[in-house]
């Protein structure tokens, strides 16, 4: 492509985040890359240059790159070809003689043998060999407008919202790639690391789309199937990078009118899943109070979690309160629900839902005891989990939606009274629903409660040594009493005892 040069806009091009270099230029004995600054075509208002100027088309088929060549004179560009003589032959040879044209000064930067938090995200174009960076769209300036040159940062796991305006909306409903799904996910895979040589295939991780929509398409002057949400699921593993990547679609539809706009929004989430042996403990063997419940997700171990809510009042997209044992818990929020015609039924607000209770990790087992290994099948038990039924009552046009969560867990004492531990008997997810209007409804307010319940059987405490029952006297007269009763007795034993005396002497004498 021709070099440009642009007298009034060094200022924008200083000013502008997203530049990128691109282009190359020619030169009397071949060629040579040179450095361009390149901004998005609806940026630029007027260009002044006397030489020509073009637009560079990017990987996905989007013209939005205006380039203008930097003044720079290592870049060796001229009007004219240079003279070169004999006598600077030797210099010219040590400068340029080498495989590549590239100048000392132009040596691509090299890249990091690992992604590095706030690092772009680098993906690779397979039919045109192009490596370029994973995008999150962004609002610029006070209308909100879209800007899609923003990289998307490593862990950076953040929600972006802009307005795109369409000027003629039959044209743009099936040439935007902005508004077709298969642009956020075909022709393109994500590099696990970042790398310096060429890209191996073991390098690529494949976006996978999650129930992909079908192309926008015009239809009674409705622009259908049109993306208004863009939500990336990237998983992670330290230094190896990048293993999955998922993309969820939410589609709207789009009237056509002098001035077609949409709201879009785009999420990128990182998640990882912690090794068994890099999870603390929560108790060595029985649970300690207050400690994390461990639960498994696939053979991964995580940390039970609930809902939690943002400053607004809506349910945080990535930040959950983290269940700890013994201490009940009730948390509230509003899950956001797209008022959308396509996807306005009763299944997709009902997996809306469980999806915001469970989040990313949903619990399938927990672990009994707080020093539970994820290979020990038998310190892990299943949760019980109740779903709501799918019927409303006396209403046409209601969904039975979860709307309430209990976490119920039943938990024992076992071991020496000395030293007893904790130990988890059961657990048991029980959704309570509610009849929904979902024609009219955006926001649904939702709850979550744990609960822990004692189920410790104590023993009867041990026997010990046989006790005297001792009997005081009741009154003052009690010793007297006693005296009385044993005088008597006395008097009454001598009498029987004479009397026996008499009868065995009468015996004998006759």
């Amino acid at each position: 492509m021709g070099g440009c040069r642009a007298l009034r806009l060094a200022l924008l091009l200083a000013a502008l985040p997203a530049l990128c270099p691109a282009g190359a230029s020619r030169r009397s004995g071949g060629s040579r890359s040179v450095s361009q600054m390149c901004v998005e075509k609806s940026l630029i208002f007027r260009s002044n240059t006397p030489y020509s100027t073009d637009i560079v088309s990017d990987p996905g088929g989007r013209d939005l790159l205006f380039c203008v060549q930097l003044d720079d004179t290592k870049l060796n560009y001229f009007p004219q070809p240079q003279d070169i003589k004999e006598s600077d032959f030797v210099e010219v040879l040590e400068k340029y003689g080498r495989d590549s044209f590239l100048a000392p000064s132009q040596v691509q930067p090299s890249f990091s043998a690992f992604y590095r938090a706030g690092d772009p995200i680098l993906i690779y174009f397979d039919s045109s060999s192009v490596l370029s960076m994973l995008r999150q769209p962004v609002k610029m300036g006070a209308s909100g407008l879209c800007v899609d040159g923003n990289p998307a940062g490593f862990l950076d796991s953040k929600s972006t919202s802009c307005t795109r305006i369409f000027a003629n909306l039959s044209k743009s409903c099936m040439s935007d790639p902005a508004l077709n799904a298969a642009s956020y996910y075909r022709d393109f895979t994500v590099l696990k690391v970042p790398i310096n040589d060429t890209v191996m295939q073991s390098m690529k991780v494949n976006v996978t789309a999650v129930s992909p929509p079908g192309a926008p398409h015009m239809k009674d002057n409705i622009c259908t199937d049109v993306v208004s949400e863009v939500i990336y699921e990237i998983e992670y593993s330290g230094t190896s990078g990048i293993q999955s990547v998922s993309v969820q679609f939410i589609v709207t539809n789009i009237s056509e009118s002098s001035r077609s706009s949409l709201q879009q929004h785009f999420t990128m989430h990182f998640w990882t899943r912690t090794l068994s042996h890099m999870l603390p403990r929560s108790g060595n063997p029985g649970y300690i109070t207050g400690a994390p419940l461990l639960i498994a997700n696939s053979g991964a171990m995580q940390h039970m979690s609930i809902l939690r809510s943002e400053s607004d009042g809506s349910c945080s997209r990535f930040h959950r309160h983290t269940v700890q044992f013994g201490r009940n818990m009730r948390t509230g929020c509003k899950v956001s629900l797209s008022p959308i015609l396509e996807y306005s039924n009763c299944s997709y607000m009902q997996q809306k839902l469980y999806k915001a209770f469970q989040g990313v990790n949903r619990a399938e087992d927990f672990a009994i005891t707080g020093n539970a290994h994820s290979t020990q099948a038998e310190e892990w038990m299943t949760i019980l989990i109740q779903n709501c039924s799918v019927q409303a009552v006396n209403c046409t046009s209601c969904c039975m939606v979860p709307v309430t969560l209990e976490i119920q867990i039943l938990w024992t004492k076992v071991g020496l009274l000395s030293n007893p531990q904790a130990q988890i008997l059961g657990a048991r997810h029980f959704y309570q629903c509610h009849p929904l209007k979902f024609l009219n409804t955006s926001m649904v307010p939702v709850t979550t409660v744990v609960t822990f319940t004692d189920m410790t059987d104590w023993p009867e405490p041990p026997r010990g040594q046989p006790q005297m029952h001792w009997k005081l006297p009741f009154d003052v007269f009690f010793p007297f009493k006693v005296a009385m009763n044993v005088e008597g007795s006395y008097r009454g034993d001598l009498a029987g005892y004479f009397l026996l005396i008499l009868i065995i002497s009468s015996v004998f004498y006759f």
